[in-house]
């Protein structure tokens, strides 16, 4: 009798554990570019991502939908492309064009979990959509920042300069009632620099404060036991590169290594490029351009030491949050997805920013622990951001909706497959001499082949099977630097029918 209870007290917990829901940990990098040890690169310090590594697979060819915050982030947070989410701007919010719209924290909401955000999350939709989130979204405004020093002028910055100028501006906006664009308000006055290096502790900045809120919102759901689903956004290394003093103390800008090649590609269309405009909203950057509008060398390492300074400063917090799971024994149930949203030009091509279809602005870092998934694997395959939706419903046993275009990579992190899918695509619209058109991108473990189309992205889809103006290929075996456009080469020709024929099928998927 003693032995059947044991029996019976053994199943019972196996069912319960069995029955219990996983939970999730998305974690959401602005502008993160893989220049990091996992990805084969050795130029920023970034411990605890290469510790995370070892503990996940990390997948090394993985691309944004487009290169741009808002476009991308509705992407892969509805699963679906931007020629479907119809956000192809950062004007257009997420249900002005699909009202139905169905995020991946919201369905998680619908089936029984707790869905909190914070930080920089669903850019591109009104107010981060609060139908997504089981509580209000937490909002910069509300976090836990250091209270020995102000809260940061315009969420950004520390210094006095700045944050006096912020603090008159605001009091004249409420003085007059009337709109002002803040941010356009600091760069006219000179005080909105591309960089800041303030001697003060990580929570005086948004993200420093982002990880204290997010080990505040796990130790609540260790308490209570809910199953939960938690975004954290982090808004580093996204300019204005404004790391606490001690990450700028890790590198020597004298040895910041330059764009090795900041030219056009030979042969590639001139509506490929662009001027970085983002760059120049801020104050210090017109006086730093050169006779033909490229940033000076000087400039250039600043601007990379700052970029290196501000990844070293998220990757800290996300330690923070990775061993704060370990030690409550939350990561024994739960799955922890880090991307970023899309990668950085630092020079290459002359660019800066992102807003292309070139390797540097589409590829972004990608990892997946789960409990019992594969650890320190690196895999080359293919994918896109647009898998994680699928890949976080996979893990936690939910259905897929029906609306999803990407695949989950469970089978990979579980090591049943090595691949789920053949290419990546991403996509940028510009509009070039009063001509609109719509760059697709192409990109297999080889080769990327680019497609501009013809057509008025921004009022209809004709695009989609429009007038082809020109196209490009560039093969990473021989020419890593997309230092010439091959599409005209005879030699490619088989390649570049073949990518034809598989990148039309994605577009009208």
């Amino acid at each position: 009798m003693k032995t059947l209870k044991v029996i019976i007290a053994v199943c019972i917990f196996s069912l319960s554990v069995t029955a219990q829901k996983k939970n999730v940990v998305f974690i959401i990098v602005d502008d993160l570019k893989p220049l990091i040890h996992s990805f084969g690169a050795s130029q920023m310090m970034t411990p605890n991502l290469d510790a995370f590594a070892s503990e996940s697979v990390a997948f090394t060819n993985a691309h944004a939908q487009q290169a741009v915050c808002a476009v991308s982030r509705v992407s892969f947070m509805t699963g679906t492309r931007p020629d479907v989410t119809q956000v192809l701007d950062l004007q257009t919010h997420m249900r002005d064009k699909v009202p139905n719209s169905l995020t991946l924290p919201e369905y998680f909401k619908q089936n029984g979990y707790t869905s909190v955000g914070l930080g920089k999350v669903l850019h591109g939709a009104k107010n981060n959509d609060p139908q997504s989130w089981s509580i209000p979204f937490i909002n910069d405004d509300q976090l836990p920042y250091n209270t020995s020093f102000d809260t940061p002028a315009d969420y950004q910055y520390q210094n006095k300069k700045t944050q006096e100028t912020y603090k008159k501006l605001v009091a004249k906006k409420k003085a007059s009632g009337k709109r002002m664009n803040l941010r356009k308000e600091l760069n006219k006055a000179g005080v909105r620099p591309s960089i800041e290096m303030e001697d003060v502790p990580d929570d005086a900045y948004a993200d420093g404060a982002i990880a204290k809120k997010s080990i505040d919102l796990l130790e609540g759901f260790k308490e209570d036991k809910t199953p939960f689903f938690l975004t954290i956004g982090f808004r580093k290394p996204h300019l204005p590169f404004t790391a606490p003093k001690k990450y700028w103390d890790l590198y020597q800008r004298d040895e910041m290594p330059l764009a090795t090649f900041q030219e056009h590609a030979v042969g590639s269309p001139n509506y490929a490029y662009h001027n970085f405009g983002e760059l120049k909203n801020y104050s210090d950057i017109k006086e730093n351009l050169d006779e033909n509008g490229a940033v000076i060398v000087s400039k250039q390492r600043e601007l990379i030491h700052g970029y290196y300074a501000s990844v070293s400063y998220v990757d800290a917090q996300i330690g923070k949050i990775l061993d704060y799971l370990k030690l409550s024994g939350l990561d024994k149930n739960t799955i922890v997805v880090l991307i970023g949203d899309h990668g950085w030009h630092l020079g290459d091509h002359g660019l800066w920013n992102k807003h292309s279809t070139f390797e540097q602005a589409t590829r972004t870092p990608m990892y997946v622990m789960t409990p019992n998934g594969k650890k320190g694997i690196k895999n080359a395959s293919p994918t896109e951001l647009l898998d994680v939706f699928p890949t976080i419903c996979d893990f936690a046993g939910l259905d897929l909706p029906t609306q999803l275009q990407g695949k989950s990579l469970l089978p990979i992190v579980e090591g049943t497959a090595t691949s789920v899918k053949n290419a990546a695509m991403s996509q940028w619209p510009i509009k070039w001499a009063h001509q609109e058109k719509m760059g697709y991108a192409l990109r297999n473990e080889r080769y990327r082949y680019v497609e501009w189309h013809v057509g008025n992205y921004k009022k209809s889809k004709d695009y989609m099977n429009g007038k082809v103006a020109a196209t490009e290929l560039y093969d990473y075996e021989k020419d890593p630097l997309e230092t010439k456009n091959l599409a005209e080469d005879p030699a490619y020709a088989e390649v570049i029918a073949a990518l034809k024929k598989e990148l039309n099928a994605i577009i009208n998927q």
